[in-house]
C-alpha cells in the first residue's frame, strides 16, 4: 500500500535526537487512518544517525549539500506519499499532528500550512523568543515549524527555496502566494504543534539569539545591503557546523 503521508526529516549528525523524533511520528501515525512513510535525509553524517533511523524503520537517503533547503528537497523528490510533512530531526510532533493535517488537506479548504512552535522547556528569554515567533506568525501569516502540503503543491512551487537561512519564511511565502492564486488560504494547525528543541540554548545559554543579534549587528547590517560574506560564515557556524562540535 502506498503511504498517504511522507514525513521528511533532514538530519546532520543527529544520533542523540533522531530516535525521539521518529517515535513522535510513529505515535502520530497511530492516531489517523492512513499509512505514513518516514524519510531521513542523512546530510554529511559521520555518526550513527543513519543506523538508528534504519533501526526505527525509516527510509534513509544520503546527501552532501550544505543547504537545508536542498536536503529537504531531496527527501521530497523521493517521497511516495500524496502529502508531504517536514520536521527537523531534533524536534518532535504532538500525537494528533498527522490526523489534523489529514483533516485539513481532505477538507479541500487549504493549500497547506505550518504549525505553532512550543519550546520543550521555558525560561524568561525563551518566553520572549516564543512571543516574538507568535507575533511574527500572527502579523505575516507565514507559519512554519512543521510544513505540510500535497506533494503536487510542493512540485508546483519547486520545493523549498534554495537559501541557507530563512528558507522557511521564503517557502511559506511561496505557498501562501500559490494559495492566493488558487483561492485556498495558507494556514496553521490549531490543536497540535511542534515541540522545539532547546539544545542550542542548553549548550550556549538562553539569551543566545539576542546576544548574536548584538554581537553581529555589523554583519547583519552589511547583509541587509547585499554583502553576505560575514553572514554566510555565521550561518555555517550556527547551523551547518554546530552538530560537528556538540
Amino acid at each position: 500500500m502506498n503511504p498517504y503521508i511522507s514525513v521528511i526529516i533532514p538530519a546532520h549528525n543527529e544520533e542523540r535526537y533522531i530516535k525521539c523524533c521518529i517515535q513522535s511520528i510513529r505515535r502520530a501515525d497511530r492516531e489517523y487512518d492512513g499509512e505514513t512513510e518516514i524519510i531521513v535525509v542523512c546530510n554529511r553524517c559521520t555518526d550513527r544517525t543513519e543506523e538508528i533511523a534504519k533501526a526505527c524503520g525509516a527510509v534513509t537517503l544520503r546527501n552532501e549539500d550544505r543547504c537545508i533547503a536542498k536536503v529537504r528537497n531531496e527527501g521530497i523528490a523521493a517521497a511516495q506519499g500524496q502529502v508531504i510533512v517536514t520536521i527537523d530531526a531534533d524536534n518532535r510532533m504532538t500525537k494528533g499532528t498527522l490526523k489534523e493535517v489529514t483533516a485539513k488537506i481532505k477538507s479541500g479548504k487549504y493549500i497547506g500550512g505550518g504549525a505553532p512552535i512550543r519550546f520543550e522547556r521555558y525560561s524568561f528569554p525563551l518566553w520572549l523568543n516564543d512571543l516574538m515567533c507568535r507575533a511574527s506568525f500572527a502579523l505575516t501569516g507565514l507559519h512554519s515549524g512543521i510544513f505540510w502540503a500535497k506533494k503536487e503543491t510542493w512540485d508546483a512551487i519547486g520545493g523549498f527555496v534554495d537559501k541557507k537561512a530563512m528558507e522557511d519564511v521564503a517557502t511559506a511565502r511561496l505557498l501562501k502566494k500559490l494559495g492566493k492564486k488558487e483561492g485556498l488560504p495558507y494556514t496553521t494547525l490549531r490543536y497540535n504543534y511542534l515541540i522545539n528543541s532547546t539544545r542550542k540554548y542548553d549548550d550556549l545559554g538562553d539569551w543566545l539569539y539576542f546576544k548574536l543579534m548584538v554581537q553581529n549587528a555589523g554583519t547583519l547590517l552589511k547583509a541587509a545591503f547585499g554583502d553576505r560574506t560575514g553572514l554566510d560564515k555565521l550561518l555555517d557556524e550556527m547551523f551547518y557546523d554546530y552538530n560537528d562540535k556538540h
